[in-house]
């Protein structure tokens, strides 16, 4: 391989040549051999820098434009939209497990912008401290970056693949309606529902989890940038950070604003705590949702067998013919991560110490697989399993006359004690419900049928 010298404040450093990337980054490279190749920097995380580079570099030719030349602006511009597109993506090699302020991936994305922005230029005009970095800290770049990151994802991705998925409940429902089945309580029998009204509290678990997801974006919304080493703004130009986060917010085409206090934006990440909470309850409800399908359609001959669901893929290398509710259980296993994630959040967070949160890569880490996962396995879940879920009517109708908490109807008309002493009478001899009761004295044939209605016990 072939190497060219590269130099920072700590002396010459040997980068490869065709790398984009400077001495800085070199040095994490070599100091931080953590999971190299698994676990890189997310890259929602780089193409954020390269978002919030070309809006700090805006910001800057218009408040400090003898700092920031027209030539450099043009300069970084194109350097940070491929920074921003995934272009560049192999010149940011750094791992999580790096500077807990992330400052070795602010200097990467400095470095990678200088070099490019130079090789476009055809000129060695920009720095990758004094010009890239003006007017900026890693200290409030890289919380920045995770907010503008959060906010992207979540909008793009996480948001449209959760709505498909409540309408796709919402469309079953509708194609189920009027099929009357057994309710189950404690895993055992219950009163009758309606399998559309099962399924739409699915969907309103979701649409709740929706909501609570948007209450979060507001406070994700505000940015960092501006605060620079400490919170107090130092060597940035007054009216930077709203500046800033007006350019922001153009080049994402979604409103953020300044945070308005710098020091609280630099020292707690209860914002992603709290954001984080709302897609563990999304993660949490997916779990219950996946677990009602697959009991559901446990079976086919020995289990509940009340619906089927999509057969797509063979189950067994030993067992001819068994399928298994297998997008029910990678959704089950995605909510069991991001159940994870919400403690490495929620620690990472409470680990901030005066005026910096030194816990920032691991926190973005895990946040933002999170809001990656959910959206995956929502897709995945909606495509290959809900939409092709269909109730076995003949076996809902057998497992709901065969259900002893139907006895509950005749309470009116005999009492709780008496239906209890039915019920059991019932279950103790293998008959059934109105057999029993017109044993037991308390109905005749013709009143319990009269008063024996499951249909309208919904």
């Amino acid at each position: 391989m072939e190497y060219r010298i590269e130099h920072d404040s700590m002396g010459e450093v040997q980068v490869p040549a065709d790398s984009y990337w400077g001495a800085q980054t070199e040095r994490s490279r070599g100091n931080f051999p953590i999971g190299v190749g698994l676990e890189t920097m997310p890259r929602e995380i780089t193409h954020a820098f390269g978002i919030l580079k070309k809006a700090a570099a805006r910001a800057n030719r218009e408040l400090v434009p003898g700092r920031m030349t027209a030539e450099k602006l043009a300069a970084i511009e194109t350097a940070c939209d491929e920074v921003a597109n995934g272009t560049l993506d192999s010149h940011f090699p750094l791992v999580v497990w790096q500077t807990g302020s992330g400052t070795q991936s602010n200097m990467n994305a400095n470095e990678v912008i200088a070099n490019r922005g130079n090789e476009i230029a055809g000129a060695k005009l920009l720095h990758p401290n004094d010009d890239v970095n003006m007017s900026q800290s890693s200290n409030d770049t890289f919380p920045t970056a995770m907010h503008i990151a959060a906010v992207t994802e979540i909008e793009k991705k996480l948001l449209p693949a959760l709505t498909s998925l409540i309408e796709a409940f919402r469309k079953l429902a509708k194609e189920h309606e009027g099929i009357v089945k057994c309710g189950r309580t404690h895993l055992q029998d219950a009163t009758p529902i309606r399998f559309s009204q099962e399924i739409s509290g699915w969907s309103e678990s979701l649409a709740t989890d929706r909501e609570m997801i948007l209450a979060t974006l507001p406070m994700l919304r505000r940015l960092a940038l501006g605060g620079t080493a400490v919170g107090t703004g130092l060597n940035a130009p007054e009216g930077f950070d709203i500046m800033v986060a007006k350019k922001v917010s153009e080049l994402t085409g979604t409103e953020f604003v300044t945070a308005p206090n710098k020091f609280h934006a630099l020292s707690s990440k209860d914002e992603l705590v709290f954001a984080h909470g709302a897609l563990k309850a999304l993660a949490s409800d997916l779990m219950k949702i996946a677990n009602d399908i697959r009991w559901l359609a446990s079976g086919p001959r020995n289990g509940l067998a009340e619906i089927t669901i999509p057969a797509n893929e063979p189950g067994s290398s030993i067992m001819p013919g068994k399928v298994n509710p297998t997008q029910c259980e990678a959704v089950t296993m995605v909510a069991v991560q991001v159940i994870g994630n919400d403690t490495a959040v929620g620690m990472a967070a409470s680990q901030g110490n005066f005026e910096l949160n030194v816990f920032m890569p691991v926190c973005a880490y895990n946040f933002l697989q999170s809001v990656r996962l959910l959206a995956e396995a929502m897709r995945s879940f909606e495509q290959h399993c809900v939409v092709g879920i269909r109730a076995d009517e003949a076996k809902m109708h057998d497992n709901l006359m065969k259900s002893l908490m139907l006895v509950t109807a005749l309470n009116p008309y005999i009492g709780y004690e008496k239906a209890a002493e039915t019920a059991k009478k019932a279950y103790r001899e293998n008959i059934s419900l109105k057999e029993a009761c017109v044993a037991l004295g308390y109905l005749t044939p013709e009143r319990f049928d009269e008063v024996f209605r499951p249909e309208t016990m919904c």
